[in-house]
């Protein structure tokens, strides 16, 4: 009892090991990491202030987009902001009040974005399968209502977690081996009975992914089904065009989170659990705007036209 007082009351920073067990690739991996982070927040932004800026992209689909665009653009900010100080000024140790707060921000956001994809897959659902009731159903004070409760539900998903972390008395060796502060290796380095945050985290973790993947499982499952009802020669194509590109980023970002969170969580996989960590916290803010809409003819023509 005594060693954990001792540990917790002395113990006020955490070592992120992150990828510096490569000495020889410290410099390419910094530039490689802030190519990433200007493209990201370059694309994401441009989609955000167009979205802002003109009126024909005034619609609830768009609307959801430009708000995927700033939950990215805060994402990034929150995870490669960190990684490029600790590879630039080679200190890899971060406080544990900072630690905290990069969780309680990683994971607001983590749950904010499964909410905001499941209400785009939604609206993509009406759009398409309830044409005639869409214009009705879809008002501007229904999507703003959406999107305000995406945001709100997701910085309320983690306040229990985050309370009791700070709490929590931190043993032995503080050496994460992670680039940034997740869950489950902080986890690791307590000493105090973490069994109540446990059992809390199991179902506010199902509610918030698990609810919003089954949601938009279901969504696709009816849009597919009428998709195929419509002769290809009259909008077959463009219906699977338009939801293509969601039903991409939605596997990358649901598939990754179960595979590291399900698959890869025990001590002997914790170096791949780290490396697939890299497609949803990295990648995937990369690719959205890409595959959202860069590769809509629209948004193209816009921006080039803009720059």
């Amino acid at each position: 009892e005594n060693a954990v007082a001792w540990n917790h009351s002395s113990t006020t920073e955490v070592t992120l090991l992150g990828f510096s067990h490569r000495p020889g690739l410290q410099v390419p991996l910094f530039l490689l990491f802030l190519m990433i982070y200007v493209m990201t927040m370059a694309a994401n932004i441009s989609i955000v202030v167009l979205v802002v800026a003109d009126w024909h992209f005034h619609t609830p689909m768009y609307f959801f987009l430009g708000n995927l665009s700033c939950l990215e653009v805060c994402y990034s900010s929150t995870i490669l902001s960190r990684l490029l100080a600790s590879f630039f000024m080679g200190n890899r140790a971060i406080s544990i009040r900072c630690c905290i707060l990069q969780y309680y921000c990683f994971g607001s956001l983590t749950a904010a974005e499964c909410c905001l994809l499941a209400v785009m897959s939604l609206d993509r659902y009406m759009a398409i399968c309830r044409p005639l009731h869409y214009a009705a159903l879809m008002t501007v004070r229904s999507y703003l209502h959406l999107a305000a409760r995406s945001w709100i539900s997701g910085f309320l998903s983690t306040i229990a977690n985050t309370y009791w972390m700070s709490g929590m008395a931190l043993c032995g060796p503080t050496d994460l081996d992670h680039f940034f502060r997740d869950f489950t290796p902080l986890l690791k380095l307590s000493c105090s009975d973490t069994s109540l945050m446990a059992l809390v985290t199991l179902p506010v973790s199902a509610l918030f992914t698990l609810t919003p993947f089954l949601l938009t499982h279901t969504s696709y499952m009816c849009i597919i089904t009428a998709i195929l009802r419509i002769p290809y020669s009259t909008g077959q194509h463009k219906a699977f065009s338009t939801c293509s590109s969601h039903l991409i980023v939605v596997t990358l970002y649901y598939g990754t989170i179960i595979f590291v969170y399900v698959l890869l969580d025990t001590d002997t996989l914790m170096p791949l659990n780290k490396l697939f960590s890299l497609f949803y916290t990295v990648i995937t803010p990369f690719a959205n705007p890409l595959i959202y809409n860069l590769r809509n003819h629209e948004v193209r023509e816009t921006l080039r036209r803009a720059f």
